[in-house]
């Protein structure tokens, strides 16, 4: 039906940057959002940047101003530039598809209320 597939993760020290990928898979008709939650060790999974099919963007206030997230709906992959990475961004994170709408056996399936999730990628930020 519907694959995300994640990359992009690994061990960066403080003040450099990653980019990480998420890339839609399957017979997608629409996806209303996408967005990258992270989890660090001990806490729980806190959404960090969303962005809609139209473009509109989120984030969360303490990666405000250092990531950036972006939407190339040809190739159904959303990015997330992180730049000024701080030991605080050590977690793993997840592409969610929000509102996912396929096809399948010729009919349309999904609506707003179907999400999806990506396996997961880790982010280390450590000297």
């Amino acid at each position: 039906q519907v694959q995300l597939v994640e990359s992009g993760g690994g061990l960066v020290q403080p003040g450099g940057s990653l980019r990480l990928s998420c890339a839609a898979s399957g017979s997608l008709f629409s996806i209303n959002a996408i967005g990258w939650y992270r989890q660090a060790p001990g806490k729980q999974l806190d959404l960090a940047a969303a962005i809609t099919s139209g473009g509109r963007t989120n984030y969360t206030d303490s990666v405000e101003g250092r990531f950036t997230i972006a939407r190339d709906n040809a190739k159904n992959t959303v990015y997330l530039q992180m730049d000024s990475l701080k030991p605080k961004d050590t977690a793993v994170y997840y592409c969610n598809a929000a509102g996912v709408r396929y096809y399948s056996g010729g009919y349309l399936f999904g609506g707003p209320s179907d999400d999806y999730w990506g396996q997961g990628t880790q982010v280390t930020v450590s000297s």
